[in-house]
């Protein structure tokens, strides 16, 4: 009797909370949707409903990849005022991996053959987020242009292969400039040297840039920032900047753009 009593009790219980946890959920539901209304009233009155944003994104680029910080503050309604920073690589289309390999086994560390230098970049950048769509939507998607530009480091950095030399019976690490000849012979190369191999050799480029993109942002009416943005970039340099033997060098690199971008207003 004691038990049936206990089981029925616990059972009431579970109910309540359930009902409980239902009720508090239907209600963080209710008060968002009340405080997006507001947000809502208050931006076609006029008002600035955030101050300043931070958001950090992760860019894919047909030539490369790149990571960026962007920080923006709120000018008006439709205008954020943006300073961003970027680090990324460029890399050759004609660039291939291989790797050696001995009786059905991989050995050495994958190469790119006739890589010479690694070409790494550093931005620095003004511009402006301007909303051209979305406005007093109530699903918080909207639509910016974004573009501006500024200052470019270009950074070169030495590839380095492992070179086995048949005269000594050792392997050394070498740039293309130490040793052309065994540097693009596919029988002497043991692999690639190692990732910062060559770090201590970087030559600094300097160069401008600029960017143009559209950017879906889907948590408008929220305090948390999370976007696609779709764009160019383009880069000229004071001087060719070389990644491939058998590639033309050129100084004006231009190229399209998929990024995530997540962060935070305030």
């Amino acid at each position: 009797m004691k038990k049936t009593i206990l089981v029925a009790l616990a059972g009431l219980v579970a109910v309540v909370a359930f009902g409980q946890d239902k009720k508090t959920r239907k209600q963080k539901q209710d008060d968002r949707k009340q405080r997006i209304n507001q947000l809502i009233k208050q931006e076609e009155e006029g008002a600035l409903i955030y101050h300043k944003q931070g958001a950090f994104g992760i860019k894919l680029n047909t030539d490369g990849y790149g990571i960026f910080y962007e920080h923006g503050k709120y000018k008006t309604i439709n205008r954020t005022d943006l300073w961003w920073m970027e680090l990324g690589e460029h890399q050759s289309k004609k660039q291939e991996k291989r790797t050696n390999s001995l009786g059905g086994y991989y050995i050495g560390n994958p190469y790119v053959y006739g890589k010479i230098n690694n070409f790494y970049h550093f931005k620095l950048g003004l511009g402006q987020q301007r909303l051209i769509g979305g406005k007093g939507n109530k699903n918080g998607v909207a639509v910016s242009a974004i573009y501006g530009g500024g200052l470019s480091a270009g950074m070169l950095k030495p590839y380095y292969l492992s070179v086995y030399y048949s005269n000594t019976g050792q392997s050394k690490d070498i740039r293309y400039t130490d040793d052309p000849q065994s540097f693009l012979d596919p029988s002497a190369i043991d692999g690639a040297a190692g990732l910062f191999k060559g770090f201590n050799k970087i030559k600094f480029v300097p160069g401008v840039h600029a960017r143009a993109a559209l950017r879906f942002d889907y948590g408008r009416f929220n305090e948390l920032l999370s976007a696609i943005e779709v764009g160019v970039n383009a880069e000229y340099y004071t001087q060719n900047m070389p990644i491939m033997v058998y590639d033309s060098n050129q100084k004006f690199f231009f190229n399209g753009y998929v990024a995530l971008v997540f962060g935070k207003r305030k």
